[in-house]
């Protein structure tokens, strides 16, 4: 068997093409252009790179985007006092403080203190508390779990009643995907660092959602045949030449890196039903979602 690859540059742009149509319809109507801000805190790379890659896309979906560089020596009372100001900016929608933060900031204080309507992280505790309650809805789900739970639907996969197992508990991705699952009537499983005999748990499942940040954890043996399987996994490992060497940048003069997820791709594709590559999987439907959350919270700040 040779998985199908579920190609999430593909439906992103769908999504994102659906959401830059419904922009320019509302600004037609006269209301007002959708508005996204973002705080980076420090100069993180990693952290500037995904800020930036928000920012085009607001750009490209028409969509107004304020940035707001911080330095990484900030104070949480001027960081909260930012917040602030942009909780009460009416051109302001949604509001992406860029995580992680430094150590001496208090992120948990920073994330309760934006705007429940311009959450669009999904990362306020009342919208994780309404997506684990039964019979309430979040006003934005996370972003990637969101995602996550987009692209099984686009592949067609059966979600009610399949037995789904998820690597990781962060707050940011496997407890929001587990509770998604959940509410789309699935048997899950959460799976983490003190589980015993995890290939034994992950032979179970019809559906794997794998964000445990450990560089190709999963292995083909472990896992069933027919499976689904989501890889929310970024790791760099070295790219090598044919005998084994590192592959050197004749513009940097470094080792090159690739990257994978946390499903070792190779061989998992010889076992399930449907998989996500890395890159080209999960991560363009994190913007995405990000876009379409934005979006929701214009329509909400219109009521």
């Amino acid at each position: 068997m040779t998985a199908q690859l579920i190609d999430g540059t593909a439906i992103a742009q769908k999504v994102r093409d659906e959401v830059k149509e419904k922009v320019a319809k509302r600004i037609a109507e006269g209301k007002s252009q959708p508005g996204l801000a973002t705080v980076l805190v420090g100069d993180r790379i990693d952290s500037a790179t995904y800020v930036n890659m928000k920012q085009k896309a607001c750009a490209e979906l028409g969509m107004a985007s304020f940035h707001h560089p911080v330095p990484a020596d900030v104070t949480q009372e001027d960081l909260e006092k930012l917040v602030r100001e942009l909780n009460d900016d009416p051109k302001v929608n949604g509001i992406l403080v860029q995580l992680p933060l430094p150590d001496h900031l208090d992120e948990e204080r920073i994330l309760r203190l934006i705007n429940l309507e311009k959450d669009v992280d999904g990362f306020s505790p009342i919208n994780l508390g309404r997506l684990a309650q039964k019979g309430r809805e979040p006003l934005f789900v996370p972003c990637t779990p969101y995602g996550c739970i987009y692209l099984l639907k686009e592949a067609g996969v059966k979600i009610a009643g399949a037995n789904a197992v998820v690597l990781g508990r962060s707050n940011i991705v496997g407890m929001p995907a587990a509770l998604l699952l959940i509410k789309e009537n699935a048997t899950v499983t959460v799976v983490h660092s003190k589980t015993k005999d995890i290939p034994a748990v992950l032979r179970e499942a019809d559906i794997v959602i794998a964000a445990i940040g450990r560089t190709q954890m999963v292995r083909g043996d472990w896992l069933k045949p027919g499976v689904a399987v989501i890889d929310v996994g970024i790791n760099g490992i070295p790219m090598l030449n044919e005998d084994g060497t590192p592959v050197i940048s004749k513009k940097t003069g470094k080792p090159r890196q690739k990257l994978v997820g946390d499903v070792n791709f190779d061989e998992a594709k010889e076992v399930a039903s449907f998989i996500t590559p890395v890159p080209g999987g999960v991560g363009p439907m994190t913007i995405a979602m990000l876009m379409a959350n934005t979006l929701r919270a214009a329509e909400i700040q219109d009521k």
